[in-house]
């Protein structure tokens, strides 16, 4: 099997503005992906991601530092590495989102990349692999579900 991304396309029924704020805003991240997140959607800034309750010993921080912000077409963001560390290619994971037209939604061609990369060794590699694509597949389908939503509120 090979770990080198993750990739997915999904159609949402929603303008590329609508998706792009979606997945680069804060208040509209912890309503399908983390508990909580932190970070101004601008080149360079960095911010954290929590998973877990906020409180609890066992929450699982983790530091965040945007690549692109590009709207409505482009975010990415570098994750998965060590706090007190600038973010690299060789150190982290790269998540972008692509939004690209598409009749009156959005086709997001969303991918997970620099598994290799960090230099893990197999087994650790290969199970952070396989959760991160659970996880993905948990998570994608709610930000489809959570746009839907917020779609047919407005």
């Amino acid at each position: 099997m090979e770990y080198g991304s993750i990739e997915r396309e999904i159609y949402i029924d929603a303008t590329p503005e609508v998706v792009y704020e979606v997945v680069s805003r804060p208040e509209h991240l912890r309503e399908w992906w983390p508990d909580e997140a932190e970070l101004e959607p601008v080149p360079g800034a960095t911010g954290v991601i929590s998973f877990g309750d906020g409180t609890a010993p066992d929450v699982k921080v983790v530091p965040v530092t945007v690549v692109e912000a590009d709207p409505p077409r482009r975010f990415s963001f570098r994750w998965v590495y060590d706090e007190g560390e600038a973010a690299t290619a060789s150190n982290s994971l790269l998540v972008t989102f692509d939004l690209v037209p598409s009749g009156a939604g959005t086709l997001l061609r969303f991918s997970e990349a620099g598994f290799r990369e960090k230099g893990w060794e197999a087994a650790v590699l290969e199970e952070a692999y396989r959760e991160h694509v659970t996880g993905w597949d948990y998570f994608l389908p709610r930000l489809v579900t959570y746009i839907a939503r917020r779609v047919s509120t407005s």
